[in-house]
């Protein structure tokens, strides 16, 4: 059986690096360093799942959530933070987030949040 395409999207190396140790055994993973390179891996990747930093450079999460969204509707994107507020978490959900993860994350919290998506 085929593994599931996950895209990691996150300015941090650190955070993309963390998240690829807690998924690579199961998933296949591509990276993104901004929300243009997620855009870019989109059109010629076709993913099963988008984890993405809600805080970038040049264009937020959110905003490359809704870009997504614009795309493809069905694509799944969790949403990665290290701010914890109700807001963020609400406007995530609004624009289509299928979950949200806090910073720091355990590598419990982000394998169930997949397996649910999933």
């Amino acid at each position: 059986m085929p593994k599931y395409k996950i895209l990691i999207c996150d300015d941090e190396l650190g955070i993309r690096e963390s998240l690829k140790l807690i998924l690579e055994k199961d998933y296949e993973i591509i990276e993104a360093t901004n929300g243009k390179d997620c855009l870019e891996n989109l059109k010629n990747n076709p993913v099963d799942l988008i984890l993405m930093d809600i805080k970038m450079p040049k264009a937020s999460g959110l905003d490359i959530l809704k870009e997504i969204k614009s795309i493809n509707p069905a694509i799944k994107v969790i949403m990665i933070t290290g701010y914890k507020s109700v807001e963020t978490a609400t406007e995530a959900i609004r624009a289509g987030a299928s979950d949200y993860i806090v910073k720091p994350f355990s590598s419990k919290d982000v394998l169930e949040a997949i397996r649910k998506i999933l």
